[in-house]
């Protein structure tokens, strides 16, 4: 069979197979890991909360905590419900219930730990039971909770947890672990192709190690273009010369190069999110860079509120303009 010839490990996607199973191997959020790190040092672990966006290491963090403070009793010391498990009422009752019950053979002073990824979607009910659960089992159980906003866990739960909070990656901490796996692989590159896997990513690590995979699959080879052909975002330069052309007072042009996007059926979210980050990092005087991040986020909110339409878009090109010519009034 043609599989055969695969070398080993050609399946694995690549945000599992360099998944950090070590603590101190965690990219980024350095005040969050340090914590973590003394946690598994001295192996009293609260229950805790781990807050932030996605791809940020909430979850490699809790399994390499774990795996730290269990060692080789990680597989029976260890009960794992992400959102694809039903967490109703009655997965709280029964199935975390019983796992609090069970008797475990662990190292002195080391507990069975509950991983809740997703916390953040469980109903209201299923984390007042957790409340009661967290509780009885106090003794021997510990919970850990991942969640994109610590707001939508209960107040009872989050006064019993210690609260971890997780922040987007830096461009440099993400370049740094591509490097890794770009050496790993031997994936053929360009540094353009490097930057380009960094803008897309915006800051999540899963997002970047995912489309720089898919990139390599795709093409062999990572350069910028290759890149927006699979990830399919609005290029950077269409959008930075859209801005070039504000700026220069070719309202047409800026019109026609936002025409140009919207037919290529990118959503206006995708549209003015690309857009706003090209502007942060523009090179205007200040006080026109305020005003137009003032304006993008109006437009911004106008489309989450629903109204995501050509005409908005076109609307903020126009407003854009206006400030333009504002600012060169005397």
């Amino acid at each position: 069979m043609a599989s055969c010839s695969l070398p080993s490990g050609y399946d694995i996607p690549w945000v599992e197979k360099y998944r950090p199973t070590n603590v101190i191997d965690i990219v980024g959020n350095e005040d969050a890991v340090s914590r973590l790190q003394v946690i598994a040092r001295d192996g009293n672990m609260p229950n805790l909360i781990l807050s932030g966006p996605p791809g940020t290491g909430k979850t490699t963090s809790i399994l390499a905590l774990a795996h730290e403070l269990l060692g080789p009793n990680y597989r029976e010391g260890v009960l794992e419900l992400n959102a694809s498990d039903d967490r109703g009422i009655d997965v709280v009752r029964n199935k975390i219930k019983m796992f609090a019950q069970k008797k475990v053979t662990l190292p002195p002073g080391r507990h069975k730990i509950v991983i809740l990824d997703e916390a953040d979607s469980m109903t209201s009910g299923a984390q007042q039971a957790l409340r009661r659960t967290m509780e009885i089992y106090s003794n021997s159980t510990r919970f850990a909770l991942a969640c994109n906003t610590s707001s939508k866990i209960i107040e009872p739960i989050q006064s019993r947890c210690a609260l971890v909070r997780f922040s987007r990656l830096s461009d440099q901490e993400i370049l740094v672990r591509l490097m890794v796996v770009v050496d790993a692989e031997k994936v053929p590159y360009v540094p353009e192709g490097l930057e380009a896997i960094i803008f897309t990513a915006d800051g999540d690590m899963r997002q970047a190690l995912n489309n720089l995979q898919a990139t390599y699959s795709g093409f062999r080879f990572l350069n910028q273009e290759n890149v927006f052909k699979v990830c399919d975002q609005p290029h950077p330069l269409h959008v930075k010369n859209m801005v070039r052309h504000v700026l220069e007072g070719k309202f047409d042009d800026a019109c026609s190069g936002l025409k140009q996007l919207y037919d290529l059926g990118y959503s206006p979210t995708d549209i003015i999110t690309t857009f706003f980050r090209i502007i942060k990092n523009y090179d205007m005087a200040e006080y026109l860079k305020l005003q137009f991040m003032k304006e993008t986020g109006f437009a911004h909110m106008r489309i989450c509120d629903g109204v995501g339409s050509y005409l908005q878009l076109c609307g903020l090109l126009a407003k854009l303009s206006l400030v333009r010519e504002t600012a060169k009034a005397p």
